[in-house]
């Protein structure tokens, strides 16, 4: 197994010194589910949610958790991101909603957290305005798709 990386040679925590890696196009795609009775679902489609639309801001949510994950997860890097798409869908299979989030960024590291942080994000942001309605709501499946660039190169998830 490797050495960890974010801790120093007495053990404490510490950010990863990127200044050596190359900038490169980078970017990642993370998943997630919002599962919840398809009463809930048909009140948020037909705009019955008490709190307004919850899939815009969810969505908002998630892009602006995508630019603040630095000050949400020790450790992680500041990043210039060039662009987060998040889409928030209503799913009559689940039901419930499934959120996507596609970030990138031209840096020295990767955009993975950011991509996951704002599904999570999203998902929980999404919960809170309609549990009023669903209590036994839950929120599943949040996971990297892919991502791309950087030393490693391309990595796609084997999950569906």
């Amino acid at each position: 197994m490797a050495e960890p990386t974010h801790l120093d040679p007495a053990g404490r925590p510490r950010m990863v010194d990127v200044g050596e890696k190359e900038v490169t196009a980078r970017a990642a795609v993370a998943e997630g589910r919002l599962v919840m009775s398809p009463a809930t679902l048909a009140a948020l489609k037909e705009g019955r949610a008490a709190k307004g639309d919850a899939l815009v801001v969810a969505q908002i949510a998630g892009i602006q958790a995508a630019k603040r994950t630095w000050d949400l997860i020790p450790l992680c890097h500041p990043l210039p991101l060039s662009n987060v798409d998040v889409q928030v869908e209503p799913d009559e299979a689940l039901p419930g909603l499934r959120v996507r989030a596609t970030v990138r960024v031209e840096a020295r590291t990767g955009v993975e957290m950011e991509a996951l942080t704002a599904v999570a994000m999203a998902l929980l942001t999404a919960y809170d305005m309609l549990k009023a309605l669903d209590r036994e709501m839950r929120l599943e499946g949040i996971h990297l798709v892919r991502k791309s660039g950087g030393r490693s190169g391309s990595w796609e998830s084997r999950q569906t």
